[in-house]
């Protein structure tokens, strides 16, 4: 932890997470919330008044100052690239929303920017740091299951029909896609975790129920070279639980967490249906982050995973009809005139 806290800026209030990583910044011991930037200044002025802090339209200005050590990104995904390499170039350090980037090319020159710059760079998937996922690695690594055959995770909310999701992540020229592209993304980055990064084969299903311009509910099945197959499901128009199922030759396991339960069955269970520990969660990606900066350490297994996981998210995007990062790629930099 820094000897002094860290001096942190919201860039943003764009994402409906921007919120939450404010009030981390407010609440861990060793950051402090100095001001907000936002493109829209009604809604940076709105979020700035909530947590006491000045609010500034003028980002070049907020990058300059001495007073911010590093930034959280919470703005439309198709300017992550431009607000995250500006930030770089300022020394500030980098705490950032999924997905990274709309595309592998600009995750990787994102990275590098940071790199250079020598500024610590973590992307929030918060679902690695978990404690079933945990248990779900350790009966893996132990080689319990056999040969794993298949995966599924399902994670859903009912945000465009309650409503209560903001429009603008229905747009697909800021948003970069809809119910996979955002929520989505835990279940991607889950089952790369369980099946690995890279599948040889990209199939998806992408519907609108409400009628938007991107899709509420997908469904995304990849295949491995191993012969397993694993099944990611998303969507903004049922609040159902979040699942987990991975199964193999010689078990299974299932959480869910309408009742926070990790089971297993099958002959390495004895042929019972068993409940298995689940260890507390580990630290979250912004007190990693904090860490890093400290440390100055470089957080490689993150930033790895973040670039698979936009690498998968652009190949269902593909699958389904809709090119990831097409609309980003044509943005204009954030400051710039359209």
């Amino acid at each position: 932890m820094p000897s002094t806290p860290l001096r942190v800026a919201v860039l943003g209030f764009w994402h409906v997470h921007a919120g939450d990583y404010a009030q981390q910044t407010v609440d861990h011991p060793g950051t402090e919330l100095v001001a907000v930037w936002d493109d829209d200044a009604e809604r940076g002025r709105a979020g700035a008044e909530r947590f006491g802090v000045e609010f500034t339209d003028d980002l070049d200005a907020l990058l300059a100052r001495p007073d911010v050590d590093a930034v959280t990104i919470t703005t439309s995904t198709d300017v992550h690239r431009d607000v995250i390499v500006r930030a770089a170039a300022a020394g500030k350090h980098v705490f950032t929303e999924k997905l990274l980037a709309p595309t592998v090319e600009e995750c990787e020159e994102v990275i590098a920017a940071c790199d250079t710059a020598r500024v610590a760079l973590v992307v929030s998937l918060p679902r690695l740091y978990h404690g079933y996922t945990a248990a779900i690695l350790r009966e893996l690594d132990a080689g319990r299951l056999g040969d794993v055959t298949s995966s599924r995770v399902r994670l859903s909310h009912d945000g465009a029909v309650a409503p209560w999701l903001p429009e603008r992540f229905f747009d697909p020229a800021t948003a970069i896609g809809g119910a996979l592209t955002d929520l989505g993304c835990h279940p991607v980055y889950l089952t790369q975790l369980f099946l690995g990064a890279r599948p040889d084969s990209v199939a998806a299903v992408y519907r609108s129920v409400t009628g938007r311009a991107v899709e509420d509910h997908a469904v995304v099945t990849v295949g491995y070279p191993s012969q397993a197959i694993g099944v990611i499901e998303a969507g903004f128009v049922a609040g159902t639980p979040f699942t987990i199922d991975v199964a193999g030759t010689r078990g299974w396991l299932a959480y869910s967490d309408l009742e926070a339960r990790l089971t297993a069955g099958g002959p390495a269970y004895g042929d019972e249906t068993v409940t298995l520990d689940v260890p507390a969660d580990t630290q979250d990606a912004f007190g990693q982050w904090v860490d890093h900066v400290a440390a100055g350490t470089r957080a490689d297994d993150n930033l790895a995973r973040a670039v698979e996981l936009t690498r998968l998210v652009v190949a269902a995007n593909d699958a389904a009809g809709q090119p990831a990062g097409h609309a980003a790629r044509h943005a204009a930099p954030v400051g710039a005139p359209v």
